[in-house]
């Protein structure tokens, strides 16, 4: 049976928050987003789907939530986060306390921004018909590799090999989650 949209979008997003939350996650997932332009809400949402529904995302599937997430990413997501980490070091009158509490109000927009994206791919989520082999360590690997490799600003880099300890820290995780 189908789950209801607001019933998913709550569930994929606390299921992002414990994934995230858990030791070396968020360190791999800014190392993937900061060094190859891999979008930390694709992860979460592609991870998801495997280990709480059993549903692996075709190379066209995660290329079609992404296209879907793109332009809100692009315009709103991505603009936040530029302004919150320009505010740690500049310009003028940066780093103090008043833009310090100021940089921490465009976190708290840049994590709602983040939720309404999560929100965006949840409605755009094919999840029917479920896997009907298992999702084995091995294919959540290798679905970890086709989100990087699909969805990198990076094409044409050896970007498995190069991430790959970012890789298996988060697979790590998503294992926790499937036991």
């Amino acid at each position: 049976m189908r789950q209801r949209q607001p019933e998913l979008e709550a569930e994929s997003w606390a299921f992002a928050l414990d994934i995230y939350a858990r030791p070396g996650v968020a360190d791999a997932c800014l190392t993937l987003q900061n060094e190859a332009g891999i979008d930390v809400m694709m992860i979460l949402m592609v991870i998801f789907a495997a280990v709480r529904h059993r549903r692996s995302l075709s190379r066209e599937e995660i290329r079609a939530l992404n296209d879907v997430c793109r332009p809100w990413r692009e315009q709103i997501v991505w603009p936040l986060r530029k302004m919150r980490v320009g505010l740690k070091t500049g310009p003028l009158r940066a780093p103090c306390e008043e833009t310090e509490q100021f940089r921490s109000k465009i976190k708290s927009l840049e994590l709602s921004a983040e939720r309404l994206q999560n929100q965006l791919m949840a409605e755009n989520l094919p999840l029917w018909p479920p896997d009907e082999e298992p999702i084995t360590p091995e294919r959540l690997r290798a679905l970890l590799v086709e989100v990087v490799t699909t969805v990198s600003e990076k094409q044409g880099q050896d970007l498995t090999d190069r991430f790959s300890s970012s890789i298996d820290a988060i697979l790590a995780a998503a294992l926790q989650d499937a036991a």
